[in-house]
């Protein structure tokens, strides 16, 4: 109760910069809380998806099985269905792609393609919750030295001023910095998530899409977590690296 007086106090007496300080603060909080709940209902969304497409996706016996079980919009899925339709087209107009080189190369760029696309995908709203996080303290400082410099000016004016004339006003402008640092807060935690989290994902992607490989190259599948004993080429330097 006593810090919404202080605040409305401070609103009331602060000018149009102040004004537009504590709606910047307010906006980037809004932004900020926006992208935390979208992403973190993503997130639970795809890890559901992406589990339950794996299940389906081991125990199923053939490749017309496997292609049946590729609806999903989960990175899993998306990586499987390009993969499917690459080594298919392959198949079918390989004698036209000579620029395209050998089968394992064609299903290679296919897979690079779509775990590209699902990084840039998992990457949306990271920039604006960096943004966020490191800009909003600075933002919440200057509106405190702002909110000092008026509230020293207008005291200046009213000729000598007492302690308590002082404290009151200075102490309401550091309403500012702490709003900064409660919108920074969590748009940090939030984007050390999101980054481990997406780091997590893109790393099983790799590994999944290793076993994908195997399994569309040779025609044998893989266990799922089995490491292959024998190197599967060359072409696995684009579909594993890091991303």
């Amino acid at each position: 109760m006593e810090l919404n007086q202080s605040l409305n106090h401070f609103l009331s007496q602060t000018d149009s910069v102040g004004a537009g300080l504590f709606g910047l603060l307010l906006t980037m909080s809004v932004a900020s809380w926006y992208f935390i709940v979208v992403k973190a209902w993503r997130a639970v969304r795809v890890r559901r998806q992406a589990d339950d497409f794996l299940r389906r996706f081991w125990n199923a016996d053939t490749l017309s099985e496997v292609a049946s079980q590729v609806r999903g919009r989960d990175p899993f899925s998306n990586l499987t269905r390009h993969a499917l339709a690459a080594s298919q087209h392959h198949a079918r107009h390989g004698h036209g792609l000579q620029q395209a080189g050998s089968a394992s190369d064609f299903l290679t760029r296919a897979m690079r393609r779509a775990i590209d696309e699902e990084t840039a995908q998992l990457e949306w709203g990271l920039t604006a919750l960096a943004s966020i996080a490191s800009t909003a303290p600075f933002v919440g400082l200057f509106g405190t030295v702002w909110g000092v410099y008026h509230a020293l000016v207008g005291i200046g004016q009213g000729g000598l001023a007492t302690l308590d004339q002082i404290a009151g006003p200075v102490g309401e402008a550091l309403i500012m910095t702490g709003l900064g640092l409660a919108v920074a807060i969590p748009a940090v935690l939030a984007y050390n998530d999101c980054v481990r989290g997406n780091r997590l994902l893109l790393s099983r992607l790799d590994g999944f899409a290793h076993d994908l490989f195997a399994f569309l190259t040779t025609g044998s599948a893989l266990n799922p977590g089995q490491i292959p004993t024998q190197p599967i080429g060359a072409e696995l330097a684009y579909v594993g690296g890091e991303h």
